[in-house]
Formats: structure tokens, C-alpha cells, sequence
């Protein structure tokens, strides 16, 4: 028990002093804007809402949605106005215009030459109202495979804004890493600097070889290349997350500590059953749904199709004019009784189609499990890997301080102390690497299992 304390209490003052120097490096840097710590929850909700894929997701829902209403449009009666001017001698044309007009006059058509009329100008004013009244179930099928797309669109929507919030949720992580790793090696920097001092003067007293000292300010020369990359990683990983939030690349942010993972909140069974509610299957089987109802669709035109037109003209010499009025009223039945096979070959053709996507969504279906189990063993190894990781790292941090205290006594060599030095870096970018898999393990399980990624901030229960 005592030796864990230790091991807590060490790990709590190096998460402290590794803050402090993310913020001094920030700070000097000039990257930190004058804003809160953006926290990895907040990170979800801002990368769901701000992120280009989300909002081009939102786009095509609603022209999905406009579709289905459009489609909709189809089963109401269509309403048109129309001006005609028409100018003409043709006899028999002159004849029933001047008759629409309410002007023909008896007299003046026997004393003229009906066969050779003087031309005759005409303006009719249409109202027209088309009703269809059966169509073999192809406007109702049309309109329900609309709603369909519109519902998968949906859905696809909502996916789309849980894989922005990863990907945000990733760069947020990869950002913390990076910039943690900058405090490792500046601290790691320091410690070596601090033996290079300390060798010089032992050189200079001939306690120890020369050589000794050079190695130690190779050692040096190889942080400082490591910290130079480091940095360049740092301020791409933060252009990173800028884009991931839809925000300018050039934007700053303060992040909060990368903390240590949760464990997993629910067992693979239920990781796994989870899955089957994902919203791109939803999609998927909806998108089926529409597909088998195209057969339905394109057998309507094996039936008869009846329809209704009315239509009311006010006919004049002038457009516009009203002298004379008419009213039509049209009955319409055709029934297309041979074409040469088309119609049912299309119809056995989106069958066919129909089952071919019946079995891939199937097949997506499956995979979608493994996804979701494969998702689950790698949360549960990276968070075992975590574990590992921080207790060798509380075991290079113990042989350090031993090894520091016996090259203080003149015991041991400077190359005992930079290998030393360096197996505790080695431990701390491992347990840093393994708490930022840990995280992005579980932010990709949420989205395998099809679980919003907040989910993995709920209280905890045994996992198996």
C-alpha cells in the first residue's frame, strides 16, 4: 500500500509539473489565447456541430427531406395558367376562334369566302386544373420510397455527426499528447543539461574521462533535435484539431489535462448487442426498404392510368380579354398494352437489385459485430496496456533517483546516468502513447458499438 501512495504521488507531481511547462512553453510561444481549457467533452460537441462533414450531412437531409415532400406534390391536383396568342387564316381554325370568341356572326360569314378567311388574331387565357386519380400505386410508392430516403438521410446524418466528434475528439487527444510530449522532453532537457553541468566539473576535478563528458553532451544534442520535432508536431496537431472543429487553422487553443482513461462502461455483450442500432445500418435497411419498393413502383405501368383535366379559357382579340368563355372538362384512361417487354423486364430487374442489396446489407450487418468486438478487445488491451505502462514508468522513475544518488557518490559513471535518464523518458512517452490509445480506443468503440461518444464519460460498471 505504502509503495503505491508513492507511485500516486509521483505520477500526481509529475502531471503537475508537465502542465506547468505545457502552459510556460504556450505562453512564451504566444499560442495561448485568452480563453478557457477546451475540454475533450466540449471538443465532442463543438467537432458534432462545427465540422464540415456534419454540416454537408445536414444539407442532404433536407434535400432528402425536400424530395419526399416534393414527391408528395405528386398526389395533389397541379394548377397552371397559360396565355395563347395565336394569329391565323387556316378556314377552319378561323371558323372555331371567332366562335370561342363569341363573334361570329352569320351574315358576315355567308358574304365572305369561308374557304379563303382575312387572318384572325386570338388570345386565350387558360386555367387548367390535372387530377390524377389512379396510377397503378406508382405515386404512392414513389412517394413512400422518398420518406424512406429521407428517414436514411437521416439517420446518415446523425452519424456523420458522431464520426466529426471522434475525429475532433482524436485531434483534441493528439493535440494533448504532443504538447505533453513537449514537457517530457523539455523536462528531460533539463535533468540532462543539469548532468552535463555536473560532468564538466567532475571532468575538471579528473574524477571522471573525458570521454565520459562527451557522451553527455551527445546525449544533449539528441534531446535537443527531439524537442525541436516535438514542437513542429505540436503546432500541427493544433492546425489539426482547427480543421477537425471547422474553425481557421491558425486558431490557439488551451487544452485541458489529458487525464488518465475510464474504464469501459459496459460488458462486450451489450458493447456488441449496441451495434445492431447503428444509424448508417438504419440507413441501410431503409435504403432497402426503398429499393424493394421500386419493383412496386415500376409495375404500375402494367395498369391502367386515369386522370381528370379541367379547364376554363376566356378567348378574346386582345390578350387578356374575356369576351368570350369556355369550360372543358376531360376524362383521361390509357392502359399501355404491349411494349415490347420493357416494363416487366424492369420490374425483375429492381428485384434482383433489391435482393443483391438485401444481401449486402446483411453482409454489413455482420460486419458491423466484428467491428464492434474487434472495437472492444482493443479498448480492453489498451487499457491494460495503460496499467503496464504507468507501473514501468513508476519503476525507471525509482531506478533513476537510485542511480542519480550513486552517481552524486562517485559510484557509478555519466553513462550510467544518461541510460538511466533515458529508459525513464522512454517509460513516459510509453505511458503517455498508451493513455492517449486508451482514450481513442473507447472514442472508437462508442462509434463501432453505435453509442454516442459521450457515453464514455457515463458512471462505469464491470466489463467482461
Amino acid at each position: 500500500m505504502l509503495v503505491e501512495t508513492e507511485k500516486r504521488r509521483d505520477r500526481t507531481q509529475r502531471s503537475t509539473a508537465v502542465r506547468a511547462v505545457v502552459l510556460l512553453f504556450l505562453t512564451e510561444t504566444g499560442s495561448l489565447a485568452a480563453q478557457a481549457p477546451l475540454a475533450l467533452a466540449d471538443t465532442l460537441a463543438r467537432g458534432r456541430a462545427g465540422a464540415r462533414e456534419t454540416v454537408a450531412a445536414n444539407a442532404r437531409q433536407r434535400a432528402a427531406e425536400s424530395r419526399a415532400k416534393e414527391a408528395s406534390g405528386h398526389r395533389l391536383p397541379q394548377i397552371r395558367i397559360s396565355e395563347q396568342w395565336i394569329r391565323t387564316d387556316s378556314p377552319a381554325e378561323v371558323f372555331g376562334m371567332l366562335l370561342n370568341q363569341e363573334r361570329f356572326s352569320f351574315p358576315d360569314f355567308v358574304n365572305g369566302d369561308p374557304n379563303d378567311p382575312d387572318p384572325l388574331e386570338t388570345a386565350i387565357t387558360r386555367f387548367e386544373v390535372e387530377l390524377p386519380i389512379w396510377t397503378g400505386g406508382e405515386i404512392s410508392n414513389r412517394v413512400e420510397q422518398a420518406k424512406l430516403a429521407a428517414e436514411a438521410a437521416g439517420a446518415g446524418a446523425t452519424r456523420a455527426g458522431d464520426e466529426a466528434a471522434v475525429a475532433a475528439a482524436e485531434a483534441w487527444i493528439r493535440l494533448a499528447q504532443a504538447r505533453e510530449t513537449v514537457a517530457l522532453f523539455e523536462e528531460s532537457r533539463a535533468t540532462v543539461a543539469a548532468h552535463v553541468e555536473l560532468a564538466r566539473n567532475y571532468a575538471a576535478q579528473g574524477m571522471i574521462v573525458r570521454s565520459d563528458l562527451l557522451r553527455a553532451e551527445v546525449e544533449l544534442a539528441r534531446i535537443d533535435d527531439l524537442l525541436a520535432e516535438a514542437r513542429g508536431n505540436a503546432r500541427v496537431a493544433e492546425a489539426n484539431l482547427g480543421y477537425r472543429l471547422g474553425e481557421p487553422i491558425g486558431t490557439s487553443y488551451a487544452l485541458g489535462a489529458l487525464d488518465d482513461p475510464p474504464p469501459l462502461s459496459r460488458s462486450r455483450e451489450d458493447w456488441i448487442a449496441a451495434s445492431a442500432g447503428r444509424d448508417d445500418l438504419a440507413g441501410a435497411r431503409q435504403l432497402l426498404a426503398a429499393g424493394e419498393l421500386e419493383a412496386e413502383a415500376r409495375k404500375g405501368g402494367l395498369f391502367p392510368r386515369i386522370g381528370v383535366v379541367g379547364r376554363y379559357d376566356l378567348v378574346d382579340d386582345e390578350l387578356f380579354g374575356s369576351n368570350g368563355d369556355s369550360t372543358t372538362v376531360v376524362a383521361l384512361a390509357s392502359w399501355e398494352l404491349f411494349d415490347g417487354g420493357r416494363r416487366r423486364a424492369s420490374v425483375a430487374a429492381a428485384r434482383a437489385e433489391a435482393e443483391a442489396v438485401h444481401a449486402d446489407v446483411e453482409r454489413f450487418a455482420e460486419g458491423i459485430r466484428l467491428e464492434a468486438q474487434h472495437a472492444f478487445e482493443t479498448a480492453i488491451v489498451a487499457l491494460e496496456r495503460r496499467a503496464t505502462a504507468a507501473a514501468a514508468l513508476a519503476s525507471a522513475a525509482e531506478a533513476l533517483r537510485i542511480v542519480e544518488e550513486r552517481f552524486r557518490a562517485g559510484v557509478i559513471k555519466t553513462t550510467d546516468v544518461l541510460d538511466a535518464t533515458t529508459d525513464r523518458r522512454e517509460a513516459e512517452m510509453r505511458e503517455l502513447s498508451a493513455r492517449a490509445e486508451a482514450w481513442l480506443a473507447q472514442l472508437r468503440l462508442s462509434l463501432a458499438a453505435g453509442e454516442a461518444p459521450e457515453s464514455i464519460f457515463a458512471p462505469s460498471t464491470p466489463n467482461s
